[in-house]
């Protein structure tokens, strides 16, 4: 149904954050013992992802475990990641409360974060209204910040399509990851943004490519978190409309996703940065054998490397 509360006054100084382009989902490596994030690890990814070709990074979401980290630790590495990158950050600060997302989206701003990404409320089973009233909410705490809807089906309450296009034309968001997948619910997001300026960030590197030249905006890549290059080159591919280098690229990019899906999200890549020479960390439930995935990577660098000169 239609906005008609107090929460719906649009505010047309609303910023709509220029979010676009590639940006690499961080893995966040743990220590050894304990449950704590490696600082020093983290930050040497984050070194390997400023000296590629993405646009920015994003932190603590899905593919960066977020749910394994207290509030102090994710606030600790938003700290040292913004001082750290050279290229923009942009970090999810979902809590399992509104005021714990309230008061970690407060930190990232004084931080200088790019923008804030939001998964609706988690765990607990919450319906569309209750969904939409958190995220009034949100915006009512954060008047005038660059926060992005964040849909992840797999993990989270799903934030139905009807309600998402309601929201973004309020004007109070500056756009949504979307991490469905679903070809069915992005292309109603194309249909809105015709009339509604926002940000379109794809959050599922399966569709990527055919999104990409549909209209989307860009990407935040789970798979530019270990392999930059083939995701930077199929954004590059796509912004020259050259629609067979897209096709070419994308059969390696689904050769990637067939391997990552034969264990947890995110362990394969994990995994997959390790095979690049950097920490790998400690894993939340000890995995399985890695031995053909290793011997697959081995294989498959060289041939992404040279596919994507």
């Amino acid at each position: 149904m239609p906005i008609n509360d107090p929460h719906s006054t649009v505010n047309s100084t609303f910023p709509t954050a220029p979010i676009s382009g590639v940006w690499a989902a961080v893995v966040t490596p743990r220590r050894e013992t304990g449950h704590e994030i490696d600082i020093a690890a983290t930050l040497d990814i984050l070194d390997f992802l400023n000296d590629s070709p993405v646009t920015g990074l994003s932190i603590l979401g899905s593919t960066g475990e977020f749910v394994h980290f207290d509030y102090e630790q994710r606030v600790n590495l938003m700290r040292f990641a913004l001082k750290r990158s050279q290229k923009p950050v942009l970090p999810n600060i979902t809590h399992s409360s509104l005021d714990g997302t309230v008061g970690l989206a407060e930190q990232a701003l004084d931080l200088g974060a790019a923008g804030l990404l939001a998964m609706p409320p988690y765990y607990f089973r919450y319906s569309p209204a209750d969904v939409r009233r958190y995220y009034l909410e949100l915006s009512d705490a954060l008047e005038g910040a660059p926060l992005f809807l964040y849909n992840i089906p797999f993990f989270s309450t799903p934030l139905p399509i009807d309600l998402a296009c309601e929201l973004l034309a309020t004007g109070r968001f500056a756009g949504i990851k979307d991490s469905s997948g679903d070809s069915a619910y992005y292309q109603r997001l194309l249909t809105l943004r015709a009339t509604h300026a926002f940000s379109l960030i794809i959050g599922n590197d399966a569709v990527f490519g055919e999104a990409r030249l549909a209209g989307a905006d860009g990407v935040v890549s789970g798979v530019a978190g270990a392999w930059p290059e083939l995701i930077c080159a199929m954004e590059r591919a796509a912004q020259a409309r050259d629609t067979a280098a897209v096709a070419r690229l994308d059969v390696l990019l689904q050769e990637v996703i067939t391997w990552l899906d034969k264990f947890p999200v995110p362990v394969a890549l994990k995994r997959a940065v390790s095979r690049r020479g950097l920490p790998e960390g400690n894993y939340a439930v000890p995995p399985g054998s890695f031995a053909e995935f290793d011997a697959w990577c081995a294989d498959f660098l060289p041939r992404m490397l040279a596919a994507t000169k």
